[in-house]
């Protein structure tokens, strides 16, 4: 139950989180974010980890004298994104059909899976930029990648760059922004607001990709045989 409690705090109030780890762990407070940014790209089962809203969370602390240093903070939480998407392709390479097959990953829904195949068919080798800034599809989109067996010098390539692009936008938004009075007294708000905006592509994806499904016409019957009654 506490590790439930640590994830729903960390979802509700990631400002919170980083403070705490600051006073409690010092220069070692980068650790912590590394590893909740590497797993949540690197494990296709830990989709709801808060990406977007803790990096913008500690983009704040990297300003003013909040405790972070920012050419640290995008160094590490960019090798943090690297190494997990790294590290989903292999498992999605190696375990994928496995894992897909035996429906014990709740996470992995047929319609997610759906919407994050349609990203790859559509954009190709730029969807692995792309899904970085689509949550819970950017969980699953290196894991699919490796399951389709995506070349993996190009995969690196591509995902380096939307490494560096997503960490880079969302802590560099926070270093800016963050210390704007209206944003600091409404921060639980803004942080509510940065997890709706970044979930309306995936949940329209979703939507659509459900529609399409209902709209499908059904198979047609095979003929008869010539040897039936």
């Amino acid at each position: 139950m506490e590790i439930i409690q640590f994830f729903v705090d960390l979802l509700r109030d990631p400002r919170g989180a980083i403070a705490q780890w600051i006073v409690a762990f010092g220069p070692w407070a980068y650790a912590p974010l590394f590893l909740i940014i590497f797993i949540e790209t690197g494990l296709v089962i830990t989709p709801f980890l808060p990406g977007d809203s803790l990096l913008f969370a500690a983009g704040v602390f990297a300003a003013k004298g909040g405790g972070l240093n920012l050419a640290v903070l995008l160094a590490s939480l960019s090798l943090a994104a690297i190494l997990g998407n790294t590290s989903n392709y292999w498992i999605g390479r190696k375990l994928g059909i496995a894992i897909i097959n035996s429906g014990k990953v709740r996470a992995l829904t047929p319609e997610r899976l759906a919407k994050t195949q349609a990203i790859f068919d559509k954009y190709g080798l730029l969807a692995v930029v792309l899904t970085r800034f689509f949550p819970i599809i950017r969980t699953f989109a290196p894991f699919l990648a490796g399951v389709g067996g995506m070349r993996f010098g190009r995969f690196t390539l591509f995902n380096i760059i939307g490494g560096l692009l997503w960490v880079g936008i969302f802590t560099l938004l926070g270093y800016f922004f963050g210390g704007i009075p209206f944003i600091e007294r409404n921060f639980e708000f803004v942080i509510i607001a940065i997890v709706v905006i970044s979930f309306i592509p995936t949940g329209a994806g979703i939507i659509k990709a459900r529609l399409d499904k209902r709209r499908k016409p059904p198979s047609p019957s095979p003929p008869p045989s010539a040897d039936a009654d």
